[in-house]
């Protein structure tokens, strides 16, 4: 059979992939996107069009303000591949995807990859108890199923998500015992370059002292400057305790929501071995990326939270202009046109991205909570303590691939997604190094799981719109 080859491929349907692909198919291009998810959306705008009206008041406009481009995607010449799990791709920017229990494989003239961002993980003592989750898996259950806690329930960490989750439980009516708040009102006068900045970027301010005032207002209890976390119980969750501004509190919960911000979903690009650099700034890797979003493998682009963690918005934009380029590099618009085209895009983009630098400072998650003592466990599938991966180290482990020789740390189902970046700290911190001399862990596929079987199934992807590419139910 001959090899399908397409203009375009983009992973992911999130704000970034959705506005490329609406981008680049205005250009001419013949675009396929390539969605895990069984409807567009990406976790931002999770199940946007099937939610209810009701739903849709709880989550709020952001959320809403999603609809259109999912319909407008929908309702284009886009072909969209939902429930499609994509275990390799390659520098040649051939994409292998498992849908409907079949592997294919998909060949691009170019590449897009809009996998956005995922939580960070937060490894405080009890943190791996049942009754304990992250504050992104609570809002993936309120958007894809209208789920909320049952009971006492505690929010804890820092960051923009876990006031406006608190904000989403509240418009649903249900009650809140406190939240943990493990960053500080004072931190904001520290920075006062990024806070004339940010200054540009005032509507994104605006929404998060509503969001607080919100919670104010409700008579939500908000402890500041929370230190020393630690979850109570024996065999689940019972309470959290902590320490905040000279006092010791203990909350009684059955559920317990922990966040300190997202990263960025690097794993399709570190098995790609695209560069990458430690950010300071964000606490975390991102992929070097041109003002396009182009990598450092030609033909091999980023929109979106998966190369920095920039916000919905920002993520827009980015798609927007790594299309252009795209469309450029396939000769759809010559020089000029890409110029006039990209520039409206670039001086928005400046305005959103105005705000990043102090929200990235104001709440800069406590290296306590990053960086865990010897009795935690990092590892949550190989069940490996940050005591163990510092005794790897005093035997000679320089770094996170060793350390799947001396204990198996990463190699379970998550492929190092939830311990990578807590054993880079880790490590750097026993080895009094920084981070980027630690490096992070070898990615290899397969990304996600597929049988021999599965796998013995391989052929080129159909590319009709008539027979492979369905779009999914609405």
């Amino acid at each position: 059979m001959s090899e399908a080859v397409v203009d375009l491929i983009i992973i992911g349907a999130g704000p970034a992939g959705i506005n490329a692909a609406l981008e680049a198919k205005a250009h001419g291009l013949d675009v396929v996107l390539l969605d895990e998810q069984g409807s567009p959306g990406g976790q931002i705008w999770r199940n946007v069009g099937q939610t209810d009206a009701d739903t849709r008041q709880v989550l709020g406009n952001d959320y809403t303000a999603g609809l259109r481009l999912v319909e407008a995607l929908l309702a284009s010449d886009v072909r969209y591949l939902p429930n499609a799990a994509v275990w390799q791709v390659t520098e040649e920017r051939r994409v292998h995807v498992l849908v409907g229990g079949k592997a294919r494989v998909l060949q691009g003239r170019q590449l897009l990859i809009a996998t956005g961002a995922m939580e960070r993980p937060m490894p405080i003592p009890g943190w791996t108890l049942p009754g304990v989750m992250t504050a992104g898996a609570g809002q993936i259950l309120l958007k894809s199923a209208a789920l909320v806690p049952q009971g006492p329930m505690v929010l804890a960490g820092c960051g923009p998500l876990l006031y406006l989750l608190a904000v989403q439980y509240l418009r649903a009516g249900i009650r809140i015992e406190a939240l943990v708040d493990t960053s500080q009102r004072r931190e904001v006068f520290r920075h006062p370059r990024q806070v004339c900045q940010a200054l540009g970027g005032w509507r994104d301010l605006l929404k998060g002292v509503s969001l607080l005032a919100t919670l104010k207002r409700a008579g939500v209890k908000h402890y500041r400057a929370a230190r020393n976390l630690r979850i109570e119980g024996e065999r689940r969750a019972e309470a959290l305790s902590f320490d905040s501004q000279g006092h010791a509190h203990k909350i009684q919960a059955a559920l317990i929501l922990l966040h300190q911000g997202v990263i960025p979903n690097i794993q399709i690009s570190q098995s790609l071995r695209a560069s990458h650099e430690w950010s300071e700034q964000q606490l975390c890797w991102i992929a070097r990326r041109d003002s396009w979003g182009e990598t450092s493998l030609p033909g091999i682009f980023i929109a979106g939270d998966g190369g920095a963690v920039g916000g919905a918005n920002v993520a827009v934009t980015q798609g927007r202009l790594a299309a252009l380029a795209i469309a450029h590099r396939l000769q759809k618009i010559d020089d000029a046109r890409l110029h006039d085209l990209g520039k409206p895009w670039r001086r928005l983009l400046r305005k959103q991205s105005a705000a990043r630098p102090l929200i990235d400072a104001l709440y800069r998650p406590d290296a306590r909570n990053r960086i865990p003592h010897d009795d935690t466990i990092v590892c949550r599938c190989e069940e490996v303590s940050a005591g163990a991966i510092r005794a790897y180290v005093d035997l000679g482990c320089l770094g996170p691939n060793q350390t799947k020789a001396f204990g198996r740390c990463g190699m379970g189902p998550c492929q190092g997604r939830q311990c990578g970046l807590s054993v880079t700290e880790i490590i750097a911190e026993h080895r009094n190094v920084p981070q980027a001399q630690v490096g992070y862990y070898r990615i290899r596929p397969p990304l996600k799981p597929i049988t021999l079987a599965q796998l013995a199934t391989e052929r080129e992807l159909e590319t009709s719109t008539s027979s492979t590419l369905e779009r999914s139910p609405s």
